[in-house]
């Protein structure tokens, strides 16, 4: 309300102090109070309800109680009219955004990238993509052995869209190959799902009929991205289908490393070393626990006669398993890359699509 006192007086003429309503009232009945009476309630002339007598500086005279109504009203007719002006250009504003946003359209199923948070809208979403699905779906599974609860989980929509002709491509870590769950689930899938193991893989992803792509959105999973951006859904793919075409048929063995005493998963174990990975990093990678780890690093080092970690490193480089194991025998049967079966512009049996 209008004007305020000082700061022991923080009002308006609206409502008045005890000790400013005494003074204010005795100066309106008497016509007029000494000066020093009001010193100790200077909000009444910060309010403009006392002022001097101009034939007397030492006493103060009151502004009539009319005019003080006046003044009050009249400033509460201008904040309603202010208010007011302030509400119309809201609803003028409000129109405006609301005529513009019908010009565009609102984010619906086809939104090119959706956060997913939590368990259950993930699970929704994944049960909506599958109900829709009508050809073919690509995973990649990282981690190791892969555990009884998570294939179950997903059994039922994958036993769904066999039942509809559906084609399913999985890649896992070779560890899995060790996992009866896994060995079990393929057998209840049949011809409609075939599966493929590297020493490593990506972190996990979901691709329904290349148009719909799931990724992780956290470490433990609990938030996932929902890509419909074409580009992206066929970066993704692009990157599936070259490591499909680097990966061993779950029911292949894996080749021989070629050197004695050498297992797959120590070559593997090798070339991370190498790099400079730490064994926690390595393990994690390979989907396989930090102790199982460091028992094949003991072994390495045993077969390579390494009495260090620095020794070990060396005789890696040494033994040549410092890189990437080369497939045997294509160049000694004079075989081209573009002959074999899922090289660039060579279909793939094992791909439903043959792309």
């Amino acid at each position: 309300m209008a004007g305020h006192g000082t700061d022991g007086h923080p009002h308006g003429a609206d409502r008045l102090c005890e000790a400013g309503d005494r003074v204010y009232s005795r100066a309106v009945r008497r016509g007029r109070v000494p000066r020093a009476d009001a010193e100790a309630v200077p909000c009444l002339v910060d309010l403009a309800l006392l002022h001097p007598d101009p034939d007397d500086m030492g006493w103060l005279v009151p502004t009539s109680p009319q005019e003080v109504m006046t003044r009050l009203l009249r400033g509460v007719y201008e904040e309603v009219s202010a208010s007011q002006a302030r509400v119309g250009d809201a609803v003028s504003a409000f129109e405006w955004y609301a005529e513009l946003g019908g010009r565009v359209r609102a984010p619906a199923e086809g939104v090119a990238i959706r956060v997913l948070d939590g368990l259950p809208r993930i699970h929704a979403a994944m049960d909506k993509a599958t109900s829709e699905c009508t050809s073919e779906v690509l995973t990649v599974q990282p981690g190791g052995i892969r555990r009884e609860d998570e294939l179950v989980e997903g059994l039922h929509r994958a036993l769904e869209m066999r039942r509809r002709g559906v084609r399913m491509r999985d890649l896992y870590t070779h560890v899995a190959r060790h996992g009866q769950g896994l060995l079990n689930y393929m057998e209840l899938m049949g011809e409609a799902a075939e599966a493929r193991t590297l020493d490593e893989v990506v972190e996990r992803l979901i691709l329904f009929d290349r148009k719909v792509a799931f990724i992780p959105a956290n470490p433990d999973r609990t938030i996932a991205l929902e890509l419909r951006h074409p580009a992206l859904v066929d970066y993704l793919v692009t990157v599936f289908e070259r490591l499909w075409r680097l990966a061993i048929p779950l029911t292949s063995p894996l080749p021989s490393t070629g050197i004695e005493g050498i297992t797959h998963r120590e070559r593997s174990i090798a070339a991370l070393l190498a790099e400079g990975h730490q064994d926690a990093v390595v393990a994690e990678r390979l989907g396989i626990s930090v102790r199982t780890c460091r028992a094949h690093i003991a072994r390495l080092s045993e077969t390579l006669g390494a009495a260090s970690r620095t020794q070990l490193g060396v005789r890696i480089a040494q033994a040549g398993l410092d890189g990437p194991q080369r497939s045997p025998g294509l160049e000694t049967l004079g075989v081209v890359p573009e002959a074999v079966p899922g090289a660039p512009g060579v279909p793939d049996r094992g791909s439903p699509t043959g792309r």
